[in-house]
């Protein structure tokens, strides 16, 4: 089975968003079970085996749930289901040269995903999942540019 590129995914369901979030926290972090996923959260194992399987969770339990993970994939299928498009919020800073070649990345992914589903050799989920990538990737950079009059205290 190969990795997921989780730059680009993103999640179709509430339960495969679950999901993602326990495969997220153990992709990255060795020691991450779903076991200590529960203890982080304040739930036992099988309460979340139930929200993996079943494809709900309590609203209430969302933040920390997604904090024990790591990822924020149940915030964001929540918002993309509602046709809304999710950033990670502006601190105002300047780019980088890898902030700029990462966006750069991004664009050319979503452009040549877009030209090999036009020629049918891709698929409609994984086109859309790289063009999602790109425009949340340069909706942040542009939220970047309107905050930089005002810039936020970064903060060790």
């Amino acid at each position: 089975m190969s990795r997921r590129n989780w730059k680009v995914w993103r999640p179709s369901s509430l339960q495969e968003a679950v999901e993602g979030c326990v495969d997220f926290a153990r992709d990255h972090s060795p020691r991450m079970s779903v076991e200590r996923i529960g203890d982080l959260v304040g739930e036992s194992k099988w309460t979340l085996y139930k929200w993996i399987e079943q494809g709900s969770i309590p609203a209430r339990k969302i933040p920390g749930f997604e904090h024990a993970c790591g990822v924020c994939y149940v915030t964001e299928y929540l918002a993309t289901s509602a046709r809304k498009l999710v950033i990670d919020l502006p601190t105002g800073r300047l780019p980088v040269g890898s902030d700029i070649h990462a966006l750069q990345e991004s664009c050319t992914a979503a452009i040549g995903a877009l030209l090999r589903f036009a020629e049918g050799k891709a698929d409609a989920a994984d086109t859309a999942d790289h063009l999602t990538a790109a425009m949340i990737r340069l909706a942040h950079e542009r939220a970047q540019v309107e905050r930089h009059a005002q810039p936020e205290l970064i903060l060790p």
